[in-house]
């Protein structure tokens, strides 16, 4: 007589205690996340003060503002090996620390020089939020939610970017541009005390059954030299990397600086209006991304979810800047459904991960996170170059007034990038949504 066969036991389900630090890890990671978005789009709601306090032309504002982007794409790779060497805890904080004395150092500056180093010092904050955010994720959340939690952090940060363009740019009208920084700083004291308080390195339990829920395999530390040459020798990293850079440029470059001056110039409205409809752009992506990777996580797979959204985004971009006669309400649906498109680009950070040794993950994906700020740090200094080229010589309040057939020349690069996005695409492989599995073990 067989004996009955008795059920497996469900997978015991993770303590409270370990679902608390995990969400409450990665809600003030992403948090520091929006909170650097505010200040990466500050200078998009502050150009003409700035031009008009330091006297300068729109290709120094796009370098003011690239600063950022420069030193955050620097420390990309660095940030992964520090983060993946020393933890997330340590690390976060005291980033978020030097993201906070840097927005005090551009409020109180006297000069742009000074300017420069505390818009330098933002980006050197900044450049660790997405990363470590992505980092706890990798460490607390089951491999097969990892494009979710990379959508969401995205979603997170681009909010931040929604509200420094929108609600806040009430506030510079207000307080202007330097209480405004000054101000923002002190969110930074509160932001580090909750990250110090709340973030954890690692998972309290290896293998409680809920391994795949709370927590990854433990490795031993090994020199950070050779995580880095792990990620060089993989040239899909660099293929991916190339496809964030490209699909990131619309968004930094037009939704993060220059399309408020120019929504304000074609529809005639204030910076305060035209910063609430370029937020739509943003708004767009921080809705798109958990859309975006929730639909590769349950599809397994990756590349099409790339193509579908580049599709989007170009088709989307183009109309908003060059259909004639484009109503302004019609132009905010164009420009959120660019932002839309646009964000399926976080899918390729689980790509990246997929086609990683869990080791280097923080690396990998400080390499793509380099690239993706890399496009910001480029494209909006080239767009305000090429706006000073075609000046006329008119000003308002000191400000420079550029011709609406001026922006529509520089925004050429717009469609350009995500047209060489989606033939860079051809090149990606498709993981299906498996984590890595190394050559001698496959």
């Amino acid at each position: 007589m067989t004996a009955p066969v008795t059920p497996a036991a469900p997978p015991a389900s993770p303590p409270r205690s370990v679902l608390f630090l995990a969400w409450g890890g990665w809600s003030v990671a992403a948090g520091f996340f929006f909170y650097a978005w505010i200040l990466r789009v500050a200078p998009s709601i502050t150009v003409e003060p700035l031009m008009r306090d330091f006297a300068v032309g729109g290709a120094i504002v796009g370098n003011l503002s690239a600063v950022y982007f420069w030193a955050y794409a620097a420390l990309q790779i660095p940030c992964g090996l520090a983060t993946d060497r020393w933890g997330p805890r340590r690390v976060l904080t005291i980033s978020i620390l030097a993201a906070g004395l840097g927005s005090a150092a551009m409020g109180f500056a006297p000069n742009l020089e000074l300017a420069y180093a505390g818009r330098a010092l933002i980006g050197f904050g900044a450049a660790f939020a997405f990363v470590g955010s992505m980092v706890i994720a990798a460490q607390w959340f089951p491999p097969r939610r990892f494009a979710f939690f990379s959508g969401a952090a995205l979603a997170v940060g681009l909010a931040g970017g929604v509200v420094g363009q929108g609600p806040l740019a009430a506030a510079v009208a207000a307080l202007g541009w330097r209480d405004y920084m000054i101000a923002l700083s002190g969110w930074a004291l509160i932001h580090a005390l909750l990250a110090w308080l709340l973030i954890r390195d690692r998972p309290a339990l290896a293998d409680n059954g809920a391994a795949d829920a709370a927590a990854p395999a433990q490795f031993p530390k090994e020199p950070m030299g050779r995580g880095l040459q792990r990620v060089l020798r993989q040239p899909q990293n660099f293929l991916i990397a190339g496809y964030a850079f490209l699909m990131s440029v619309p968004i930094l470059a037009f939704g993060g600086l220059w399309g408020v001056p120019y929504t304000a110039a074609r529809f005639g409205v204030d910076t305060t209006s035209a910063g609430f409809a370029m937020a739509t752009m943003l708004l767009g992506v921080a809705c798109g991304g958990p859309v975006w990777g929730l639909l590769s996580d349950r599809m397994g797979r990756r590349k099409p979810v790339l193509l579908a959204g580049g599709l989007l985004a170009l088709v989307a971009i183009a109309a908003a800047v060059y259909l004639p006669g484009l109503p302004f309400a019609a132009f905010q649906v164009c420009v959120f459904l660019s932002g839309f498109g646009g964000s399926a680009m976080a899918t390729a950070y689980a790509l990246g991960r997929e086609q990683n040794d869990p080791r280097s993950a923080g690396t990998a994906l400080g390499l793509i996170n380099m690239c993706t700020v890399l496009s910001g740090a480029v494209s909006q200094p080239i767009v305000g170059l090429l706006l000073d080229l075609s000046w006329g010589g008119e000003t308002v309040n000191g400000a420079r007034v550029y011709a609406l057939a001026a922006y529509k020349e520089a925004f050429l690069l717009l469609p350009a990038c995500y047209l060489a996005g989606i033939l860079m695409w051809l090149a990606l492989k498709e993981s299906h949504g498996r984590p890595f599995v190394a050559p001698d073990a496959a």
